[in-house]
């Protein structure tokens, strides 16, 4: 018995001891985290853990919010899903914008920005602000003169189209071919925060690495993908992760202009937009809180994805990756 509590004395002293200062510290630490605390747990985690539930009910918001109007209905909003008309092909209409949106908001502020960045570009300043003045004009307001911009008889761009020669421009909005497309010119409209933001990392990248790389004979696209792109990799994969994650909410735009019902003929419904006609239109709030976890569930996936890949393609000046 002697032992074990000569043991335990031994262990109790070798712990080492936490002064008043660490717990001090420890204190105002955490009283500085609690307003985010409790904002994360009352505006994100307990509406999504309240929008997981809606999915297993049959709760309409045209009825009274009350407990004997949730009625579990178990995975019958999960399947109809599959059957609903508007869901399927309204992600895939999602997609497509995704696939030509992501890129085009990658390349065209990279472009802009090395463009700004430039030495030989007199009047650089102004070039910034006029590049970045569309990100500062609201949706709304943007999209409605985008909306002016693309008129199929009266817009300017199909009016220079028909200067140089084209009989027959798109009619953007009002031809389901080129809608979305339409759309993505309005996103690529407004890349302004992507490109400061990939300004800044140009200017981040040593003027050494430059400096050796032109005493080794290496030619200005030589530089940029084997300097400038490595050393600003981390810049372009976080504009690539917010370009996913908006790719997957695009939604303001396309009700201004397609109405929720997408038109025309409904290449302009997004899934988002989907979600919006069963909540706020139908009243189908079970089965629209099924749609609010499939986005949240997708871009949490594809998210998941890039980080996946991007620690092995993503450089760090500290030599990980």
């Amino acid at each position: 018995m002697s032992a074990v509590t000569r043991t335990d004395l031994a262990s109790a002293t070798s712990r080492p001891r936490i002064s008043a200062h660490t717990r001090r510290q420890w204190t105002y630490g955490f009283l500085f985290l609690l307003p985010w605390i409790i904002g994360f747990f009352a505006f994100q985690l307990l509406p999504i853990l309240f929008t997981l539930f809606l999915s297993f009910t049959d709760y309409a918001a045209s009825s009274e919010f009350k407990l004997g109007n949730f009625n579990f209905v178990g995975l019958e909003n999960y399947k109809h899903l599959f059957v609903d008309p508007l869901a399927l092909p309204s992600m895939g209409i999602t997609l497509k914008f995704a696939l030509i949106g992501i890129p085009l908001g990658l390349v065209v502020p990279l472009i802009l920005a090395v463009l700004v960045n430039s030495r030989r570009l007199i009047a650089s300043s102004l070039f910034r602000t006029l590049f970045y003045l569309p990100s500062v004009i609201p949706v709304v307001a943007g999209t409605i003169i985008f909306g002016g911009v693309m008129n199929a008889q009266s817009g300017w761009l199909n009016l220079v189209l028909k200067a140089v020669g084209i009989a027959n421009p798109p009619r953007w909005f009002t031809d389901p071919i080129w809608a979305g497309f339409a759309l993505n010119l309005l996103a690529i409209w407004a890349v302004g925060n992507a490109m400061i933001i990939l300004l800044a990392g140009l200017q981040s990248v040593p003027t050494e690495l430059y400096e050796a790389a032109t005493v080794d004979g290496a030619g200005p696209i030589t530089k940029f993908f084997y300097i400038t792109v490595p050393m600003i990799s981390p810049v372009i994969f976080y504009n690539l992760t917010i370009g996913v994650i908006l790719a997957f909410q695009y939604f303001v735009p396309a009700l201004l202009i397609g109405g929720v019902n997408g038109d025309p003929q409904r290449s302009l419904l997004f899934f988002p937009m989907v979600f919006y006609r069963e909540a706020f239109v139908l009243s189908h709030m079970g089965y629209a809180s099924v749609l609010a976890m499939v986005i949240f569930v997708v871009t949490m996936a594809a998210t998941g994805l890039l980080f996946f890949f991007g620690q092995r393609l993503v450089y760090y000046a500290g030599g990980e990756s």
